[in-house]
């Protein structure tokens, strides 16, 4: 069924241009896309890792920035230009990783949502470098294999690649023995470390995997927008994303999915008929935390699970067995010993 599920939704995605019927959904669908993977890379943090972070908005722009400054001051190519804001985002996350993890919990969160602050104030201020508050703009859309991504089906069909090779990526390292470590660390950080474990190294190498597909969602945002300014890098940027993880599913492959499909939908659609559209999104969040714990996926899954239960045919009842309680016992080898 999983399988089937797969092959499903990856043939809506590819057919999604020819039935959405405009413009405005194409453009709409490739949001969704990158705020995905920007949920993805937050959820190896939060969902695998245990560790909540308020400032991974900061590397989605700085990815940005690295990409927009190279090709617009030095002339760099969009290839260059990328591998270069990714290798310099994954090395900045990797130096503040060590700062970070030096704490826990609520300590973590701080830090990390100081050290957000710190590239964010950075943009802000560097205005000969960053444009300030203006940004940077005019930068250009890439040309692969000569299709042109200036087009919205092309560039769609570009985001969908980038987000599925993203999204392959991290499935297959979760699912991986390293990823199985990484989860341990989570739910027994002592007795990982009693088994010989190096818990801080596993949780530097996850905090800058992360930080490194931030990276990537950064620059497809960047190409999509064709501009980057520092309130891309707002704490509201890393809450909203973190609001996605949670909502969807911290833990999942496919509920950071859903969850910024939710969001990106509230907020852009939900905006064109009331200014209110925040507080809509808050009062969402809070139903599903009361009535769906563990997010929407593991909700749906409870729900199913739920419904075959239900389905399931009676056990039958055999009358000398009845009498004893024993429901569904059809012998004396089912539901205990047979009686000397």
């Amino acid at each position: 069924m999983r399988k089937i599920a797969v092959a499903a939704a990856m043939l809506l995605a590819l057919s999604l241009p020819a039935w959405v019927g405009g413009v405005y959904y194409v453009n709409l669908a490739s949001q969704v896309l990158i705020a995905a993977l920007f949920a993805l890379s937050l959820n190896l943090l939060v969902g695998y890792a245990g560790l909540i972070s308020l400032g991974q908005a900061g590397y989605l722009g700085l990815s940005a920035y690295i990409a927009a400054w190279l090709m617009l001051r030095l002339g760099w190519s969009h290839a260059s230009a990328d591998a270069a804001a990714l290798l310099g985002t994954a090395a900045v996350g990797a130096v503040f990783g060590i700062i970070a993890l030096r704490a826990s919990g609520i300590s973590f969160l701080m830090i990390t949502l100081a050290l957000g602050q710190i590239l964010w104030g950075l943009c802000f201020r560097w205005s000969d470098v960053t444009g300030g508050d203006n940004g940077l703009s005019g930068i250009t859309r890439p040309h692969i294999a000569g299709w042109r991504l200036d087009s919205p089906v092309h560039f769609y069909y570009y985001a969908l690649a980038v987000f599925a090779l993203c999204w392959g990526l991290m499935a297959a390292w979760i699912r991986s023995p390293f990823g199985a470590s990484i989860r341990g660390t989570r739910d027994q950080p002592r007795r990982m470390a009693a088994l010989g474990y190096n818990v801080f190294l596993i949780r530097w190498i996850t905090f800058t995997v992360s930080a490194l597909f931030t990276a990537a969602a950064g620059i497809l945002f960047l190409d999509y927008n064709q501009f980057i300014s520092p309130q891309s890098m707002t704490l509201s940027a890393s809450a909203e994303t973190l609001l996605m993880v949670i909502a969807g599913g911290p833990g999942t492959s496919l509920g950071p999915v859903v969850g910024a499909l939710l969001v990106v939908l509230l907020k852009e659609v939900a905006s064109d008929f009331t200014t209110h559209w925040v507080m809509l999104l808050g009062v969402v969040y809070l139903l599903i935390v009361m009535f769906v714990p563990g997010g929407l996926v593991a909700g749906a899954s409870r729900l199913a699970a739920r419904m075959r239960r239900a389905r399931a045919p009676a056990a039958a009842v055999t009358p000398e067995f009845a009498e004893a309680g024993l429901e569904g016992s059809t012998g004396p080898g089912a539901g205990g010993s047979a009686a000397p």
